[in-house]
């Protein structure tokens, strides 16, 4: 690769808040939904598939 351009502090700065922006208001919350849902799914297949409803011991 050639030499990259220098960014200007300015220019870090905001590229950082729109990182910053996407990672909070986009990322996170696909994420947490995405591995609360996952393990949902889990614990669903695995009580109708092997281990049965939840119930007195």
């Amino acid at each position: 690769m050639s030499n990259p351009e220098p960014v200007s502090d300015k220019e870090k700065a905001k590229y950082e808040w729109r990182s910053f922006l996407f990672i909070t208001i986009f990322l996170f919350p696909i994420l947490a939904v995405a591995i609360v849902g996952g393990y949902g799914f889990i614990v669903w297949a695995m009580q109708v598939f092997f281990l049965g409803p939840p119930g007195h011991g």
